[in-house]
């Protein structure tokens, strides 16, 4: 009888070896997936604050204009680095122009890092400069997609802007539209002060 059951623990032992061993290479796999899964979600939702980062941005602009507001002679989209008309479905024409303020003539394309809008030092400040935000303010566009004339919110005599922002996962020099996370937001907003 001892004789038969002479060696069983060594075939047993590292047979659960080898389960283990495969059990945790799953869980390692496993593990690099959801990590990297979580980094992509990180950026995607970075990229979406400084989105609204450009959108707060492009209100705080409109709000401090004095004068009127007009459309531009020229089309901006050259100027424009990453945040372009085709990321808008609503804007259909190639020749859309962007607005300007009359008083001062500038114009209302802006690009920033988010570390230029955000008081932060270290290692955060380093973090915020590899994001950034770009935006251009156009006429909320009618039904066929044209910005060329200003619409007035229904019952008011306010005319209605659209703020076309997008976020990027990489600083305002460095940020390539076709290579990297860029996430794109429309606001349609009103001027306290026509």
């Amino acid at each position: 009888m001892k004789n038969s059951q002479k060696g069983f623990a060594l075939p047993l032992a590292l047979l659960l070896l080898v389960v283990m061993t495969l059990m945790g290479a799953a869980l390692v796999s496993i593990t690099a997936g959801d990590i990297r899964a979580n980094s992509e979600k990180d950026t995607s939702q970075q990229t979406f604050y400084a989105a609204e980062s450009g959108i707060s941005d492009a209100k705080k602009l409109l709000a401090s204009v004095e004068g009127g507001v007009s459309i531009m002679a020229t089309n901006p989209w050259s100027r424009l680095k990453f945040c372009k008309p085709d990321f808008f479905p609503n804007l259909r024409s190639p020749n859309t122009k962007a607005l300007y303020d009359d008083k001062h003539g500038k114009e209302f394309i802006k690009i920033k890092n988010l570390s230029e809008v955000i008081s932060v030092s270290g290692d955060e400040k380093t973090r915020l400069d590899n994001f950034s935000f770009e935006y251009f303010i156009t006429y909320s566009a009618d039904f066929n997609g044209f910005v060329d004339n200003p619409k007035k919110k229904p019952g008011t005599n306010k005319t209605l802007y659209t703020i076309h922002s997008c976020g990027c996962n990489k600083s305002k020099s460095k940020c390539n539209k076709d290579k990297d996370t860029i996430t794109a937001l429309e606001a349609i907003v009103t001027r306290t002060v026509e």
